[in-house]
């Protein structure tokens, strides 16, 4: 079952010149129990999808087009008090930087038990009782020590537990990872995406993992939309787009991880940067760093369709891929 459905997703950046298009008609649906990850290079607009779901644009960007269903509701045409009682309860975003999203003046007891006064009605020691539980829940050592303590007390990764914590204290639909693990050691980011794993099952959540690590991708998410330059380029269940990619970018990001590089040979790499957003092509988004591109490429801006299996891929020449 479907948790949330983003169709034909259109954000404008506001700019003294002018507005520029950093999300182009995105789409993809996210299910109940299941991970999707938006995969992409920085600056492809996967955190700016995320915010524009979240409502979280104003006052520098705005959604133009499009619409993000939850549980019936499109949050687009939502009221502002719509969005608010849905934020917690039924949608939830976890930020990649956990020092600046939890507040420094405030204990990690009083953050944690805002929603359930805001959302639930409870009263003080209730909702410093539930917080304590979901700092146990977590993995916090002492959560019944440690509850009085500021963020800057914890290290960067009990800090990004707090933020899960906090993201599915009532239990969301769907919740939205924005680079959880970044900045966090390696052992750090397994736990992290452990914790994450099973709150998803526990909870049946739906999961979007916003992330540029394939490894990631491959390990955790059950499907997977590719982004470049503000559009998805592949969709799919993440065994058949890692498996046999059929979008010539997708195909040059799992070449370029050296699984099988010896010593001194040169590692692959896509030529080129992403585009300005202020001159993106009016044909194929991918032409300029393309070894496939052709005149029809640079003449017609191809359209997601489905491939083999239950991918879809935006390319002209998907079979040569």
């Amino acid at each position: 079952m479907s948790a949330l459905s983003v169709q034909d997703l259109t954000v404008d950046i506001e700019t003294p010149n002018g507005p520029l298009r950093a999300v182009n008609g995105v789409g993809f649906e996210a299910e109940q129990g299941e991970t999707l990850a938006l995969l992409g290079e920085s600056g492809c607009g996967k955190s700016m999808t995320a915010q524009a779901i979240v409502g979280l644009l104003e006052p520098i960007a705005s959604v133009t087009q499009g619409s993000v269903t939850l549980n019936g509701t499109d949050l687009v045409k939502a009221s502002r008090r719509k969005r608010r009682q849905m934020a917690g309860p039924e949608l939830a975003i976890v930020f990649q930087d956990a020092l600046t999203a939890l507040n420094p003046v405030y204990t990690v007891g009083t953050q944690l038990a805002e929603p359930f006064r805001i959302h639930r009605r409870m009263s003080a020691k209730e909702a410093r009782g539930e917080a304590i539980e979901l700092m146990r829940r977590v993995g916090i050592p002492h959560p019944d020590k440690r509850v009085d303590a500021f963020p800057h007390q914890f290290s960067g990764g009990m800090r990004q537990r707090l933020l899960i914590a906090m993201a599915v204290a009532l239990n969301p639909t769907v919740l939205l990872a924005d680079e959880p693990t970044t900045a966090l050691d390696v052992t750090v980011q397994a736990q992290i995406m452990a914790l994450l794993k099973d709150l998803r099952a526990e909870r049946e959540m739906a999961v979007v993992l916003i992330t540029h690590d394939l490894a990631l991708v491959a390990e955790e998410a059950d499907k997977v939309a590719v982004m470049y330059a503000g559009h998805v380029v592949e969709t799919g269940p993440v065994s058949e787009v890692f498996g046999d990619p059929g979008h010539p970018y997708t195909k040059g990001l799992l070449d370029s991880v050296p699984v099988h590089v010896a010593r001194g040979e040169e590692l692959a790499s896509i030529g080129g940067t992403p585009p300005d957003l202020a001159s993106i092509p009016s044909g194929c988004v991918y032409q300029a760093r393309c070894p496939l591109a052709r005149q029809k490429c640079r003449d017609e801006r191809p359209q997601l369709k489905a491939t083999q299996g239950q991918r879809k891929a935006a390319c002209h020449f998907t079979e040569e891929v």
